[in-house]
């Protein structure tokens, strides 16, 4: 009989895991309460619909590793007349640095011009402190002068017996380089042509930023317009430094640094045709004390005269040095993000029914008889083997 009672508990078991268990709800009637629920369901759907989907189109699967290569080339002319070179036309393979058309290039917009410059012996220049010397022994020969323009002879240069001078060095003579307005470019209306070619490698996405159309000629004549030509990649050098909110003729003196960012955001959900860049343009050379603003380098052009000997001419030259940099960011609708973020907008429905427990049982003046109702006590039952048929649950629920 012991044998076949344990039989019967272990059936009894076995066979309770097919019950259907479902839980008991108590309808609480406080208004105040409910509405706080209601409030808490509509803002967790309305920031789930509104800010996660529709803002954040968090239901597309994400790409930014953008892979992209810029191309670049100025057209425009200029003339120069210079007292030491006389009349000169300025083309692209004269200003712009270097000439294969990179995405970091540099565009001379002023130049001081240092002609007939030839190697040999002279006095360092006063303004360099390493230069100074009181004697022969201060010029060690073969010695670079530090932040100057040669190494030293060994002799020291004194004028009219002074007790100090300068260092003589074996450099290209002629330190004059007295700045002149007269040197420069009018480069307002320079071009660039910006080509970009972009490809998003995780949906096999590829697009650039000319517009395709039937007219051969579009870009011979358009220029980049905000509002009338958005999508021409043709900039005049002018409207590229105004967008900055900088004075161009202040950074042809100066020089400077511009960033034009060219950014991607592409919703592959719509048509290709919408994928289309936006440019932003900042002048990047910029800081708090604007000392150390502006762009300039020298460089020289060597030539031999009849005679085989060897003399060039240097330049100082400031300009606008342009950096294009592209960023972008692509998605395409995706099941998975699309389920864990309607997961996670459940999960904080169900935080707020948690709230709405929680205040009911531990706010509310009557949270003992809300809690009489939400638990059901069975100590008293512990000792016995069935519930008194008189405690069986009624099949309607209860309301409070």
């Amino acid at each position: 009989m012991a044998s076949n009672s344990c039989k019967s508990k272990i059936l009894s078991n076995v066979l309770s895991c097919l019950n259907y268990k479902t839980g008991k709800f108590i309808i609480a009637e406080s208004k105040r309460v409910g509405t706080l629920y209601r409030v808490i369901q509509l803002s967790i759907i309305g920031y789930l619909v509104g800010y996660v989907f529709l803002s954040k189109k968090s239901y597309q699967a994400k790409e930014e590793s953008i892979q992209s290569a810029v191309i670049t080339k100025l057209k425009g002319v200029a003339v120069t007349n210079t007292a030491e070179s006389g009349r000169m036309v300025w083309e692209p393979v004269d200003y712009v640095i270097p000439p294969q058309g990179d995405a970091v290039f540099f565009i001379v917009t002023n130049f001081i011009e240092t002609p007939n410059q030839k190697l040999g012996n002279c006095a360092e220049s006063p303004d360099v402190p390493d230069g100074h010397c009181k004697g022969d022994k201060d010029c060690a020969k073969g010695e670079s002068v530090k932040t100057g323009h040669g190494f030293r002879t060994g002799r020291c240069l004194r004028d009219n017996g002074k007790s100090s001078g300068t260092c003589e060095i074996y450099s290209w003579l002629c330190h004059d380089m007295t700045k002149s307005n007269e040197n420069v470019l009018e480069a307002e209306n320079f071009t660039i042509f910006i080509k970009n070619f972009i490809r998003f490698p995780k949906f096999s996405f590829s697009k650039a930023n000319v517009q395709d159309t039937a007219d051969k000629y579009h870009l011979k004549k358009c220029h980049y317009d905000e509002l009338l030509e958005p999508y021409c990649p043709i900039f005049r050098l002018g409207d590229i430094v105004y967008r900055t909110g900088h004075s161009f003729q202040d950074m042809v003196l100066r020089g400077g640094s511009i960033g034009i960012l060219i950014k991607w955001k592409c919703d592959l959900d719509r048509d290709h045709s919408e994928c289309k860049p936006r440019y932003n343009f900042t002048r990047i050379d910029i800081n708090a004390s604007r000392e150390s603003t502006g762009f300039n380098f020298r460089h020289a052009r060597y030539y031999k005269n009849e005679s085989g000997e060897v003399y060039r001419t240097q330049f100082k030259v400031y300009g606008i040095r342009i950096n294009i940099m592209v960023h972008g960011k692509a998605g395409k609708f995706c099941i998975i993000p699309t389920v864990i973020n309607i997961g996670s907008g459940l999960a904080c429905i169900g935080g707020g029914t948690w709230l709405c427990d929680w205040i009911l049982l531990y706010l509310m003046k009557k949270r003992e008889f809300y809690k009489d109702w939400k638990f059901e006590n069975v100590k008293k039952y512990e000792d016995t083997k069935q519930i008194p048929e008189e405690q069986q649950l009624t099949d309607q629920s209860p309301e409070v």
